[in-house]
């Protein structure tokens, strides 16, 4: 058994050191074995994982269900969609989801204002479950910190079958001087419920990966809201001032979540 430590143990009888490890991390460790295979437990959780994730991936996006209509009504919320029809055509032609339908782009251009500070954006992406967890107290956050700081910000919209570059036609169709989007990353093992939010000045077609910047582990075990919703405001911000987004521009983490890291250092 002193090649087994944690077998038969309880979380309880586990050494402090093995209790602060687990806590900093919601991935696997540490959780013992039955031989040379996972503990019946652990496997099963697994496979609960694993179809959690499943799951994310292949819903479709419900505005109602996922959002509920006071989120909905509160923000004058719409849904638009690419050019992927349906959930397979999605996953398996990612270019379908950088474009919008024509439909789509003829209701942006209806009902969005032209040229604001900050516009806010909420795709699917690849997990449903995570922009319809995380989204909305993220939203609030957003909306309260532009307002503080004087910004004009958009009519916010939710985009299905949505991938990362739909940025660019974003730009293209608003011109906003930085356009915020919150979609649902690839799930993993440790969670299918965790955002993303990827950030852009002013936009082109002709952009890259290379002139966006991510923050990433949006979600109860990672990044909370509230440090997500300034550091997002934080580098729009820095976006603003330089003129520039990408890798032109590095992150400068607020004093308040520097302190929140170095504590749980």
């Amino acid at each position: 058994m002193a090649d087994e430590p944690y077998e038969l143990a309880t979380a309880a009888d586990w050494p402090e050191i093995v209790r602060r490890v687990r806590a900093r991390t919601p991935a696997r460790l540490l959780m013992g074995r039955a031989g040379a295979a996972y503990r019946t437990q652990t496997q099963m959780e697994l496979r609960k994982a694993h179809a959690a994730a499943r799951d994310a991936v292949r819903a479709e996006l419900d505005l109602q269900k996922d959002f509920g209509a006071a989120f909905i009504e509160r923000w004058k919320l719409f849904e638009v969609s690419t050019q992927a029809t349906n959930k397979d055509e999605y996953l398996l032609r990612p270019d379908l989801g950088r474009s919008f339908s024509e439909a789509a782009r003829k209701e942006i251009a209806q009902r969005c204002s032209h040229a604001s500070d900050l516009q806010i954006v909420l795709g699917d992406g690849l997990s449903v479950t995570a922009v319809s967890k995380q989204a909305p107290p993220l939203v609030e956050l957003l909306q309260e910190q532009a307002k503080d700081r004087g910004w004009k910000t958009g009519q916010p919209f939710v985009i299905r079958h949505c991938r990362v570059g739909i940025i660019n036609e974003i730009g293209a169709l608003l011109a906003p001087r930085v356009v915020v989007l919150l979609i649902g990353e690839r799930p993993g093992l440790a969670t299918a419920g965790s955002l993303s939010a990827y950030l852009a000045y002013w936009p082109q077609q002709n952009h890259t990966d290379a002139n966006r910047n991510l923050i990433s582990n949006i979600h109860s075990r990672g990044v909370s809201a509230p440090d997500a919703a300034l550091r997002i405001t934080n580098l729009a911000a820095r976006m603003m001032t330089a003129g520039a987004s990408g890798y032109q521009l590095r992150e400068e983490l607020p004093v308040s979540v520097n302190a929140k890291i170095i504590g749980r250092g």
